[in-house]
């Protein structure tokens, strides 16, 4: 059944991707009163305070925002309380919602994978990593569970064979905003989840970032698509250290030994266990990100 009446909300994010299912929640008649968001950290190697995407986000819409160290401070719910929310709508916030506030309030929570494969932290570049075919966005009511909560409305997307994280996270922000005022218009019934089909993402570690030249071509090449651009994968070579990878494709066949870097074509390819991993765009230490070819050409000098 449609909303008679906008519904209203109030939003919780912090990521990148909340910001633009902010944007959708913002321009739609379910206009947010009350922005809550992490507070400002500091980033980066000048360690300078800087305000999380949603609260810049937040300011340029015109929303009233908040930014406690604890949204389950007794202050941050009365402050959540004080804005009289129909749902509190939940996005990439990166905190734990507890009780009393789960029970304070309807929550939902929009979530980048098809639950209940990929709960957790990092379900795109999962997803991403195991070479699935398809993945898409979930909205679901928040319960004490890590993304175990009843699934209102769910929407496939299918995985290109060249997307990376920053592709495939555009097209599953802006399903998101869309999914998420469909369910406070319609107001569907919420599913259980099959907690025996569950697979968790979990969040991405230093070593996720190196490229084990024993593992097979194929889920290396996964993995630099998996953290483009936001993270960065990097292989070890030699005496250098390392060498970040921004692109890279599998060269079917024998190659160099794994853990090898070979020069002697027109771009770097790297032995691999299975195949080998031809490096279309890397970044030496310190350095610009290059071509291949610029790389190769620097070393025969």
């Amino acid at each position: 059944m449609s909303a008679r009446r906008p519904v209203r909300t109030v939003f919780l994010g912090t990521s990148d991707f909340a910001v633009g299912v902010l944007g959708a929640l913002a321009a739609s008649p379910h206009r947010p009163a009350l922005v809550i968001t992490r507070p400002d950290r500091p980033r980066g190697r000048g360690r300078r305070l800087q305000a999380p995407p949603v609260a810049i986000a937040a300011r340029e819409l015109g929303l009233e925002l908040a930014q406690p160290e604890s949204v389950n401070s007794e202050q941050a719910r009365a402050r959540i309380a004080a804005a009289k929310p129909d749902v509190v709508c939940v996005c990439a916030f990166g905190a734990l919602l507890r009780e009393p506030l789960l029970s304070e309030h309807e929550l939902l929570n929009v979530h980048p994978s098809l639950l209940p494969r990929w709960r957790g932290a990092a379900p795109i570049e999962r997803a991403l990593m195991a070479g699935d075919a398809q993945t898409g966005v979930s909205i679901m009511r928040v319960t004490a569970g890590l993304d175990a909560g009843p699934v209102c409305l769910q929407q496939a997307v299918a995985i290109d064979p060249e997307d990376d994280y920053e592709s495939l996270s555009t097209r599953l922000q802006e399903l998101g905003g869309r999914l998420l005022v469909a369910a406070l218009e319609r107001r569907p019934p919420c599913v259980e989840q099959d907690d025996a089909l569950a697979t968790y993402a979990e969040k991405i570690t230093a070593e996720d970032r190196r490229l084990d030249p024993a593992r097979p071509a194929a889920e290396l090449a996964r993995a630099v698509r998996a953290l483009h651009p936001h993270i960065g994968a990097w292989a070890p070579v030699g005496a250098q250290g390392r060498l970040g990878v921004h692109r890279a494709r599998v060269l079917p066949g024998p190659g160099p030994a794994p853990g090898q870097l070979s020069l002697a074509g027109e771009r770097p390819v790297l032995g691999c266990g299975r195949d080998a991993l031809e490096l279309l765009i890397v970044q030496p230490p310190g350095r610009r990100a290059m071509s291949g070819e610029e790389y190769v050409r620097g070393h025969r000098r």
